[in-house]
């Protein structure tokens, strides 16, 4: 089924439903004089609250959304709730997703692009056991791995002989099989499995995927199209909000990250803190400052649609990757804080 087809399902679907019912009735005039000046939006994650949505629960929690004129619902995902399609099928929407998802979505005819990158390097990584010796890609022959086959980054890997001689088996979401040794390894988010696993006695060692030359943008912001070209004044301040917020989470987490397990029990205070020391790595780097969080560049776009290609997870000249992305609403935001 194609992302218009799914739109439509999914549209047809929530006919009638009130996007604003779970606001409280009871408040002052005054009140509702000011809810009404406010622009409703909606941000749908791709998985449930973690730390890698750390920076869009800050603008909320440190009220930089308000800030803009922006009342935003930040909607969960979860196991088959597609981003991609809810993004498509709401107004003034914006979504979270990574840019080989965003790619395999505009494959299929979804006309989405990114709008702003908080990690510039891709937290994905196979966690092996120190205890292994496994330290490079190359030394998994022979080994039982725990990952989704369907996967951009795991096709990427089998294309380029990482994944030669290894036995693979389906990823269930959880270090449970990794710890019981059935498995020799498994894919996971440097901030969060790994720290799970070690929690519970384990021996983690990461390697990261980004160390092969996969390195998709993750957690990236993305609207559709017609949102971007009808109401740009909309876009540049949910850019600027969000830029606010990650740069905020990543200096202090700690109001966030109780949100953030408020909304998803699972994830604990310490897990989240600990995402949160990773995700300074991954944002902020020599090549691009703090000042420059959320940057993307067109070498980093191309490479990645011809990995896609090469691995056999898009066809070719199904994407345009200069049409992916645009710079222009990080460019206004710096523009005009530099001008403050």
């Amino acid at each position: 089924m194609h992302f218009r087809q799914l739109v439509l399902a999914l549209a047809i679907s929530t006919v009638g439903c009130n996007t604003d019912a779970t606001k409280n009735d009871s408040g002052t005039q005054s009140q509702r004089s000011n809810d009404a000046a406010m622009t409703d939006v909606e941000l749908f994650l791709n998985w449930r609250p973690e730390a890698e949505h750390g920076g869009f629960y800050a603008a909320e929690v440190h009220g930089y959304f308000q800030a803009e004129g922006l009342n935003v619902k930040i909607t969960a995902g979860g196991p088959g709730i597609l981003v991609i399609p809810q993004v498509l099928s709401r107004k003034e929407s914006f979504g979270v997703t990574n840019a080989d998802r965003l790619f395999l979505g505009r494959a299929q005819d979804a006309d989405i692009v990114a709008l702003m990158s908080p990690m510039q390097q891709s937290p994905r990584c196979l966690i092996v056991s120190k205890s292994s010796g496994i330290s490079k890609f190359r030394e998994l022959k022979n080994r039982t791995i725990a990952v989704s086959a369907t996967s951009t980054f795991a096709q990427f890997l089998s294309k380029n002989g990482f994944f030669n001689d290894v036995r693979i088996v389906p990823y269930n979401g959880n270090p449970g099989r990794f710890m019981e040794k059935e498995i020799d390894a498994q894919q996971g988010y440097i901030f969060s499995e790994p720290f799970i696993a070690k929690k519970n006695g384990g021996d983690p060692h990461c390697l990261m995927v980004s160390e092969t030359g996969f390195n998709p943008y993750t957690s990236l912001l993305f609207s559709d199209r017609a949102v971007i070209e009808s109401n740009p004044a909309l876009v540049k301040k949910m850019v600027r909000a969000s830029i606010r917020g990650w740069k905020h989470y990543l200096a202090e987490p700690d109001e966030t990250n109780k949100l953030i397990h408020k909304l998803n029990p699972e994830m604990d205070l310490d897990v989240l803190q600990y995402g949160a020391e990773q995700l300074k790595k991954l944002c902020v780097s020599e090549s691009v400052p703090l000042e420059k969080l959320g940057h993307m560049t067109s070498d980093r776009w191309t490479t990645l649609a011809a990995q896609l290609v090469e691995a056999g997870s898009i066809e070719p000249d199904s994407v345009d990757a200069t049409k992916a992305f645009t710079t222009q609403f990080l460019e206004t935001s710096r523009n005009e804080t530099a001008a403050k």
